[in-house]
């Protein structure tokens, strides 16, 4: 059995390897094959990190600038009152407001914000099972061609004839009424 060992240059001996040649005749050591090394790994983390040194300095670069424009901008034109600039830099969008309103209107903001976190990690927590649920090989397709019919016989049911399709808008409406309330 022919022993081989690596050493850390790269260099392969074999102990049971033919007799040397004619040069080496006078050295007892085993013959030795060198392999070429390999060239070192790209670090990505290296490239990364530079890509990303690179990219905020650009715009650390893009920043400076348009500071210097705004300044020349400012010393140009005439300055505007102060109370101007403080209320528009104070107004909110009106959805922001319209929310702040609601918030205040609600008397009991606990059970409200755990309906919301708990809305929320059920959401997530679906979206989990569904991704699951997808990966497996025959479910998405069967359940595709479910949908497919239950889409189909919804429509032959509740939108071809007028009369099925006054009776699913009155439907409707009388949900909506229910869960807003009627006024």
């Amino acid at each position: 059995m022919a022993s081989l060992s690596v050493s850390a240059s790269s260099t392969i001996i074999d102990s049971r390897a033919p007799p040397p040649s004619s040069r080496q005749a006078s050295s007892s050591s085993p013959s030795c094959i060198s392999l070429p090394t390999l060239p070192p790994q790209p670090a990505q983390s290296q490239t990364r990190a530079a890509k990303a040194t690179a990219y905020c300095r650009k715009i650390v670069r893009n920043v400076l600038t348009r500071a210097a424009d705004v300044e020349v901008a400012a010393t140009t034109q005439v300055e505007a009152p102060a109370t101007n600039t403080e209320a528009a830099s104070t107004e909110l969008p009106d959805i922001v407001k319209t929310v702040q309103e609601a918030w205040d209107k609600v008397e009991d903001k606990y059970a409200v914000s755990s309906l919301a976190v708990s809305g929320f990690v059920a959401l997530w927590g679906t979206a989990g099972v569904i991704s699951a649920i997808d990966r497996l090989p025959l479910v998405p397709g069967v359940l595709e061609v479910v949908g497919i019919g239950y889409t189909g016989w919804f429509a032959y049911k509740n939108l071809i004839f007028k009369p099925d399709r006054e009776t699913l808008i009155q439907k409707v409406k009388d949900t909506y009424r229910d869960i807003i309330g009627s006024n």
